[in-house]
């Protein structure tokens, strides 16, 4: 990579890092975060205003040790108590007002993201881009957005304000101490081909050279860390997400006997994190060999400069002391970048994490192409197309409708797309173009139903509060789904998806649709997984109750018992190959 790329790198990763960082400073929250940000800006300055009142301490308090004078010592001693309690008190709040705004930081970025998150069914979205993504499409959709929102926001807000306030620090400290340096440094003198050869400020330079290559060497030795670190946590969001995975399917598993293929694929992970680790580890190492050595050496590289000077009489101990002060400033300033190449290499993969993050919910408004309105007393579809995520194309210009009062049931082969069209129907599925014409008050009952851990009534009500329904009428949503045995633990808290059975979620999905009442009620297989007699009971009080609201049923099911209860199908045929669609859709009346 030459310097011209170099510097383009630089400068895209200081676009996108200012990017993640300006929403927050102009946000509603503006002016309290300015306000944070210069008080501790503030106090980094009166930091590097004590370490000057230091330096200055060092020359009069060791003058006075070499010197034997007694009056001076005791009254520099006394000097330092005032510096140090001033040292202390500064030192405390800027410690307090960095986290303080670090967590209010973290804060606004965390709402911010849940918010756009849970906006619009992106969760969904995203998802579906992350595991249904072309060969050749875009690459930036994110793995493990939890972690991005949960992890990598907190990382990303404490390394910019610990690594922005380090840099100010270096900055304000060399400003401060290179005069103080240069003055006290003194000519450094020699002759070459006879011509005598002055350099002022010699200490300085020095400085300036010793840092230059100790930085050059640091970013060739430590740049490894880039990568490993974006990887590290890459692979550890993945041993997590599969943990967890594994406790929420648990009950199948342990049905299935798939303890060892868990515990292979958990291995797997494991050894992904481990494996990554290690050569972060060994790339750490090497850094750590080089700043250790570049730091140690730094601690008597002034004295080894200054001791000619020292030994001739031309400055005293104090004086001595304050060049070597003087100089660890200078130089630990210069050495800002070598001491801070870790952290700066792990915000610059948090930072390129949250970028690609951010792009995914850009590249979301992209795909979705469906006019849809909600808002009409029917259902109506004109110039339906939906695709799948691979670009396969399900149906092509198809036109639906119904009305009040129908009963409508969608067949087809398994992997036809039935769930896609009601996904489709519903206006979250993205890849689709067309107009859909939605009616108002709908309920969709999804194949695997969701409900909250907690309360009883909390997953019957979801996602509404439970406060809007009385404990009569959760009660009779319950009796008429046919779960009288849960009507007595509405507010027994619980994981309802691991606790309950197949059967009695599919139950406790219609008990909220009795519960709540909608006028059109999409249900996807939601009876497969009943007895017929139960079946036949619930779905006759959710035709009763949509033919009452003035509204109609569109269900998908395989079993011929469901097919009584609906007067009009809608079936997906195959077509032959080279037509636009793998499928048509036939509408007929029984």
């Amino acid at each position: 990579m030459n310097l011209i790329q170099k510097l383009t790198a630089f400068k895209t990763f200081a676009t996108q890092a200012w990017a993640l960082t300006k929403p927050y400073f102009q946000s509603d929250q503006k002016w309290k975060a300015r306000g944070l940000l210069l008080a501790i800006v503030a106090l980094n300055l009166g930091l590097v205003y004590m370490a000057v009142l230091f330096n200055d301490w060092n020359r009069l308090f060791y003058d006075a040790l070499q010197n034997k004078q007694e009056p001076v010592f005791w009254t520099q001693l006394g000097r330092f108590t005032y510096l140090a309690f001033a040292f202390i008190i500064i030192a405390v709040y800027k410690f307090y007002l960095t986290q303080l705004l670090e967590m209010r930081w973290r804060g606004w970025m965390t709402t911010h993201y849940l918010q756009r998150w849970l906006a619009g069914q992106a969760f969904y979205k995203l998802e579906l881009a992350r595991f249904t993504s072309r060969p050749n499409a875009d690459t930036s959709n994110p793995d493990n957005p939890d972690q991005r929102i949960q992890e990598d926001i907190n990382l990303f807000t404490t390394y910019t304000v610990s690594l922005s306030m380090g840099l100010l620090n270096s900055v304000v400290t060399l400003l401060s101490f290179i005069g103080i340096l240069w003055g006290l440094s003194g000519e450094f003198s020699f002759t070459v081909g006879g011509t005598a050869v002055h350099i002022p400020g010699f200490m300085v330079w020095m400085a300036v050279l010793y840092c230059a290559v100790g930085s050059v060497l640091t970013h060739y030795i430590g740049r490894p860390q880039i990568k490993l670190n974006f990887d590290q946590q890459r692979v550890e969001a993945d041993f997590r997400h599969h943990m967890v995975r594994v406790r929420e399917y648990s009950e199948s598993i342990a049905l299935d006997r798939g303890e060892q293929v868990e515990r292979v694929q958990l291995d797997t992970r494991l050894d992904r994190v481990l494996g990554n680790y290690l050569r972060l580890i060994k790339a750490q190492k090497n850094l750590i060999w080089f700043t250790s050595f570049f730091g140690q050496a730094a601690v008597v590289f002034p004295f080894v400069v200054a001791a000619p000077r020292f030994f001739s009489g031309a400055i005293q101990l104090g004086e001595l002391m304050q060049i070597s002060s003087a100089f660890g400033q200078v130089q630990g300033s210069l050495s800002w970048f070598v001491d801070s190449y870790s952290s700066l290499a792990s915000w610059r993969a948090t930072t390129d994490r949250l970028t690609s993050f951010e792009a995914s919910f850009r590249a979301l408004a992209l795909v979705d192409h469906t006019q849809a309105a909600i808002d009409s007393e029917a259902l109506d579809a004109r110039d339906l197309t939906v695709a799948l995520p691979n670009g396969v194309v399900l149906l092509a210009g198809a036109q639906l409708h119904a009305q009040a009062g129908d009963s409508v049931l969608l067949q087809g082969p398994s992997g036809s797309g039935k769930s896609t069209l009601f996904r489709t129907l519903a206006g979250i599925w993205p890849f689709a173009s067309g107009q859909v014409a939605s009616p108002r008050d709908t309920m969709f009952i999804p194949q695997r139903p969701y409900f909250p851990n907690g309360p009883l009534r909390e997953a019957l009500a979801y996602p509404q509060a439970p406060s809007q329904y009385t404990d009569a009428q959760l009660k009779q949503a319950l009796e008429d789904a046919m779960l009288p045995d849960l009507t007595q633990q509405l507010d027994h808290a619980d994981a309802w998806s691991q606790k309950l059975s197949g059967g009695e979620q599919q139950r406790l999905a219609i008990a909220r649709v009795l519960l709540k009442q909608p006028k059109w009620v999409f249900a996807d297989e939601a009876t497969s997984a009943l007895d017929e007699a139960t079946e036949s009971s619930v779905y006759k009080r959710l035709l009763a109750l949509v033919h009452q609201a003035g509204g109609a049923i569109i269900s998908i099911a395989h079993r011929p018992s469901v097919a009584v209860f609906h007067q009009q199908r809608w079936t997906l045929e195959k077509q032959a190959d080279g037509a636009p669609s793998l499928y048509k859709l036939d509408e007929k009346r029984s």
